[in-house]
């Protein structure tokens, strides 16, 4: 029965892994998604030089 449990178990801590990593995935397209849309739609700034839109 032991063995049983430490095999679902393992299954469960594995299906949990490979979900927050698709997870982590798909968040970090979303960042450079939003990322990209930013450095291409910022606007002009005084005096025609164009400025970052993040504050770094």
């Amino acid at each position: 029965m032991v063995p049983l449990l430490l095999v679902l178990l393992l299954v469960l801590i594995l299906f949990g892994i490979g979900f927050a990593a698709e997870f982590l995935w798909y968040l970090a397209l979303a960042v450079l998604i939003v990322w990209l849309l930013g450095f291409l739609l910022r606007g002009p700034a005084v005096g025609g030089r164009r400025t970052r839109w993040y504050r770094w």
